[in-house]
């Protein structure tokens, strides 16, 4: 009986969010729509669904299974995105001001977060998406913080709530980076640079990017993936710290969080780099990727509270803005001076 009620429910979601995703991604690629992306637009779609409760209702064990078991498959194959070479020849210090960006603003905007009121919880997603790669980050560190099932529901606000925020924020940014840029006097390697270190989605780099010349989108799109390449490293830190956090309140003993599935990022990027594979199929799994991420963004929107999305988000906007400034401001200071 579960099964054929599960198999129903999936059924449901499943169409829903693909569909979701396929729109997102043709809207995504449309001028303007460029700078928010795919990921955050299928997100939006799914919390439009909201308005027809009854169907959403028939969906929820399938968008519980797909935000979870598909967001999984759709950061593995991201991984084939990820051309390790390429990362290779941009050289030390690209990854050096990588590490310092991920574990300077993790760092710097949990605890401005924390300082103003926000839950732990949501105050490391947030700092997680602002400081590696938006939402996929948020994405990726979310199954790292477990809860028990009564709290399931609160978390899933707290997911699309960071994703909310860095995706805004990184919009902004964006637009700021673009329109500062005559005053900034860099060269196109330095704008790039500063582009792929300050901004949060890897869309964001790209259109920032893109705005200096091919020099400089190459430049923002090779920093931005040093940073998506410390996603894995820094999930499995996150999880023992979060872990330990909580074992100091309420005295629980849980297993070493291995996020296996980043694992499988890794490996995905290895044979993206060194097995011989035509350009057609690793833009298609990149492309499967993000339609896959995609419908788990769908079904985090068709689970949202909009109550508690609210309520609970004025804080943690102005941290990662507070974060967003300092970093921006550090990433056009390092560009200039050892690019």
């Amino acid at each position: 009986m579960y099964a054929k009620f599960f198999e129903r429910s999936f059924l449901y979601a499943f169409g829903i969010t693909l569909l979701c995703s396929i729109v997102g991604t043709l809207l995504g690629g449309l001028p303007y729509l460029t700078i928010i992306g795919a990921l955050v637009i299928s997100l939006i779609l799914g919390m439009m669904f909201q308005i027809n409760q009854p169907l959403v209702q028939k969906s929820k064990v399938g968008i519980g299974f797909i935000s979870n078991k598909f967001l999984r498959l759709g950061i593995i194959l991201l991984g084939f995105k990820l051309n390790l070479i390429d990362l290779a020849h941009a050289g030390v210090k690209t990854i050096l001001f990588a590490m310092f960006i991920v574990s300077g603003v993790i760092f710097l905007t949990y605890n401005i977060a924390r300082k103003f009121g926000v839950s732990k919880r949501l105050a490391i997603l947030t700092a997680s998406g602002t400081g590696i790669c938006g939402a996929a980050a948020v994405m990726g560190i979310s199954p790292q913080i477990k809860v028990s099932k009564e709290e399931e529901e609160a978390k899933h606000n707290d997911e699309v709530l960071a994703v909310a925020i860095v995706a805004i924020l990184g919009t902004v940014f964006t637009l700021i980076e673009i329109a500062i840029k005559p005053l900034l006097h860099m060269s196109p390697t330095q704008f790039g640079v500063m582009a792929g270190g300050s901004l949060h989605e890897i869309a964001h780099a790209i259109a920032t990017g893109g705005a200096g010349g091919s020099v400089s989108l190459s430049a923002a799109i090779i920093t931005k993936l040093s940073r998506v390449l410390l996603l894995a490293p820094a999930a499995l830190v996150i999880g023992i710290w979060y872990q330990k956090q909580e074992q100091v309140t309420d005295g629980a003993k849980g297993k070493l969080p291995i996020p296996w599935f980043m694992a499988g990022f890794l490996l995905a990027s290895v044979i993206g780099t060194f097995i011989p594979m035509p350009a057609s199929v690793l833009n298609a799994l990149v492309k499967l990727a993000y339609i896959v991420l995609g419908m788990a963004m769908a079904a985090l929107g068709m689970s949202v509270n909009f109550k508690a999305f609210i309520s609970s988000g004025k804080n943690a906007v102005l941290a990662a803005l507070s974060s967003s400034v300092i970093l921006l401001i550090f990433a056009i200071v390092v560009s200039k001076s050892f690019f």
